[in-house]
């Protein structure tokens, strides 16, 4: 017979099989690159029979969070790149329960699971609970609007595979507008025009990725269309784009966004957003058909005050050096939101996807060792740089190795190369050596036959 989860809300939910002994439950919340690589890893060793783990996500499938610029834009197809849970779930030994976190019961080692609903608003399970045993917290991080008036109601984020394609279902009415306009009109001045909020990796990476798409949408029925009719305007409020690369690869990036023909504005922050566009400090008011809040992020307002666990202001769990959070040594975090920083360090790890997979590989290990009885080995950070994509236009970045000696900044044909090998080894972190090179030859054969865009 099946396993199934007996979830009420007067006890905790157990797996039962008849005649089977009580088994031993690591619940993983979250199943980001972090949290569905930990799954992956710990169903392939633990198996079945004593052991369940179960994945707890409120999405149906994975897509990598930093290719959602390319989502937004119409490069990617994220229904052909995506990654479905049950199917993972069957090859690799893990159980994927569809829900969404909304507490928990520390005393009685419950997740509390909020009801879930149909599209039409009306209820498939009620709220409910999963035992744990061992719990990892990996809900990763969400933008953080710092409370700027207007914002929520009138900016557009990139936080999930969702919220990318309603962008690119917003973009694509809008170019067609212009199109029309400029159809009946040819000397109309119809643009579309979109304000980025934030000069990090995802707002310089779809400011690019916007002139890729717009100079191919001509081959895509918009014949009168190119991209000398869209505006993009990129704000910053720090002194330069992309603080995390060294200046002069800052100054590469920024050049080669001012050629595309990118407004690129530094210093300035913005105070309030409405449905034509964003205000900004010196008093200017940038106009703005879509606008996009990519200005910083924090994890979700759910961990900020759960069941008594220590978080930082930004709403990240603090844990210790083994990952385990400060008040509970059966909870552990991972990824974006956790908050750990390193002896000697000035600030905690950055929230990054080679974070995210560092700290799931020493969870794993942690793990493994609290069953065993063995000690926990602390969890050490390895800066291995930062790279960012402009499109097809070009890629900078710097990379931290041993083999160099330290920091080397790298652009170009190299940087890309390099760059699309991090997705690669995301691939074969979640799917292993056999499926992971399988899914990059798919990959390439994809990129030849599949249309340029996702229009649909």
């Amino acid at each position: 017979m099946s396993e199934t989860i007996t979830a009420v809300d007067s006890r905790p939910a157990v797996v039962t099989r008849p005649g089977a002994r009580l088994k031993t439950q690591i619940v993983v919340v979250g199943g980001g690159a972090g949290g569905l690589e930990l799954v992956r890893r710990l169903g392939a060793r633990l198996g079945r029979e004593t052991f369940d783990i179960i994945l707890v996500e409120r999405n149906r499938t994975h897509i990598w969070k930093p290719l959602l610029h390319e989502v937004a834009a119409g490069s990617l197809d994220a229904n052909l790149d995506e990654v479905g849970y049950r199917s993972h779930c069957h090859r690799w030994g893990y159980r994927f329960f569809y829900g969404e976190m909304a507490g928990l019961d520390r005393e009685k080692r419950r997740v509390l699971i909020a009801p879930i609903r149909d599209e039409d608003g009306r209820e498939v399970m009620g709220a409910h609970a999963i035992r744990y045993d061992y719990l990892v917290i990996a809900v990763g991080s969400v933008s953080n609007d710092f409370g700027t008036p207007g914002v929520a109601e009138h900016c557009l984020f990139l936080d999930s595979a969702a919220e990318a394609d309603r962008f690119r279902q917003k973009l694509l009415n809008q170019c067609l507008r212009v199109s029309r306009e400029m159809s009946a009109d040819p000397a109309a001045d119809a643009y579309v025009r979109v304000v980025i909020v934030g000069g990090g990796a995802t707002g310089v990476e779809l400011a690019a990725e916007l002139f890729n798409a717009a100079a191919a949408l001509r081959f895509y029925g918009l014949e009168v269309f190119d991209e000398t009719r869209l505006k993009v305007t990129l704000i910053e409020a720090g002194p330069r784009l992309l603080p995390s690369l060294p200046e002069k690869l800052a100054e590469a990036a920024r050049a080669e966004l001012e050629a595309l023909g990118v407004r690129v504005l530094t210093g300035v922050s913005v105070v309030g957003a409405r449905d034509d566009g964003v205000a900004l400090q010196n008093g200017e008011f940038i106009a703005g058909d879509m606008r996009v809040w990519a200005a910083g992020v924090k994890g979700p307002s759910l961990l900020s005050d759960l069941d008594g666990l220590e978080a930082t202001r930004g709403n990240q769990l603090v844990v210790q050096d083994t990952l385990q959070t400060t008040r509970d040594p059966r909870v552990f975090a991972i990824g974006d939101c956790a908050s750990y920083t390193p002896p000697g360090a000035a600030r905690p790890v950055p929230p990054r996807a080679q974070a995210a997979h560092q700290m799931a590989d020493r969870a794993y290990g942690n793990l493994l060792a609290l069953l065993r009885g063995k000690p926990l080995k602390p969890f050490r950070y390895h800066d291995h740089g930062s790279l960012v994509s402009l499109s097809r236009y070009s890629t900078v970045g710097s990379l931290m190795g041993n083999l160099i000696g330290g920091r080397m900044a790298i652009e170009g044909r190299l940087a890309r190369f390099v760059y699309m090998s991090l997705y690669r080894m995301h691939l074969i972190a979640i799917h292993g050596w056999v499926k992971g090179a399988a899914m990059i030859l798919v990959g390439h054969v994809n990129r030849i036959v599949r249309p340029r865009l996702k229009l649909h």
